[in-house]
């Protein structure tokens, strides 16, 4: 049986990640380059003089550490929500192929030579189909055989969502093979996870607190739908309705994510895993939890990203694959 988390605890444990969430983004904003002291930076950051620190701090990385905490926070919640939907732990925006569809479409609108708007509906409109093919293909099939007691049918889903992601990835390397050379590099910049030129940088935060506050409400009958649809129907839950608002909130946490910076891989594999370690499966303690838990892993990978190397910076899903990779495998084995 999953542990419950008891009301207290996660009140703490959400106190706790709050105060966490805090430290790491004045890290963010007061850490950068050889050129940049803390001091100075924080100088900048409580005075209004117009000064080029002053310029770097509340023009720069405000809004990339603001959006990366949304960025991140998004991802993990899509994650939590999607391993919930399938009752499996390797679902996430990038196994069922949401990721692919949202940057097939995110990347059309650009080659469309479309604005920011149109940008980000293409990348709404690609997750959304990517998630809706995957489970109308696993439809299809579970109907086309006998179905057995014992069979994990979210294994399909799985493999379809992999299959799927394989194809919109072949579609991603067409176009930018056939874009422009001026595009070329920035293309390939957001395609691995890129920060550096966010233009709306409240919309991932204002979409996370919107999907937290849709999803918490829901978090008795996702721990009832977790058990199979019968119990749960058995028990006053309405799944088809539940799994719609399921598919529509993931999908648009992916594409607004997608569409602010690119493809970061791992946050919904690798949070919501290690979460489940503190508070057990209890979904109305893992949701929030997850929001505020991916938030800071991407704040602390994108600080990294910048600092690291300067004066050059990383692609932020560059790095966060290399601190999610090692994470993740030892979650594994520990739990091994």
């Amino acid at each position: 049986m999953p542990r419950t988390a008891t009301f207290a605890s996660a009140v703490r444990l959400w106190s706790g990640m709050l105060l966490a969430s805090v430290l790491v983004l004045a890290a963010s904003l007061l850490l950068g380059g050889t050129d940049s002291t803390i001091a100075a930076s924080w100088r900048a950051l409580f005075s209004a003089a117009d000064t080029p620190m002053h310029a770097i701090v509340w023009e720069l990385r405000v809004p990339r550490s603001v959006a990366a905490y949304g960025v991140g926070g998004l991802l993990a919640l899509s994650g939590c929500l999607m391993q919930i939907l399938v009752r499996n732990p390797l679902a996430d925006p990038y196994t069922l192929g949401l990721s692919g569809g949202a940057a097939v479409g995110a990347l059309g609108a650009m080659l469309a030579g479309a604005g920011a708007l149109a940008v980000a509906a293409g990348a709404a409109g690609g997750a959304l189909f990517a998630c809706v093919a995957v489970f109308v293909l696993a439809h299809r099939d579970l109907l086309s055989r006998q179905r057995a007691a014992h069979r994990d049918d979210s294994t399909d889903l799985i493999l379809i969502g992999v299959m799927l992601a394989a194809g919109l990835g072949a579609i991603v390397s067409m176009m930018l093979v056939l874009a422009p050379d001026k595009n070329l590099r920035g293309m390939l910049f957001w395609m691995m996870g890129d920060l550096s030129g966010v233009a709306n940088w409240s919309l991932p935060v204002l979409a996370l607190l919107a999907c937290v506050l849709l999803v918490a409400p829901l978090g008795r009958q996702l721990n009832l739908l977790m058990r199979g649809e019968e119990s749960a129907s058995a028990l006053g839950v309405r799944p088809p309705v539940v799994k719609a608002a399921i598919f529509v909130i993931a999908s648009v946490a992916t594409a607004i994510a997608v569409t602010t910076a690119g493809t970061v891989g791992f946050v919904g594999l690798v949070v919501p895993h290690a979460l489940r370690r503190l508070v057990g499966n209890d979904q109305r303690v893992l949701i929030p939890a997850c929001a505020l838990g991916g938030g800071i892993v991407v704040t602390v990978a994108d600080t990294l990203a910048r600092v690291v190397a300067d004066p050059i910076q990383l692609p932020v899903g560059a790095v966060m694959a290399v601190i999610g990779v090692p994470t993740f495998m030892f979650l594994l084995v520990h739990r091994r």
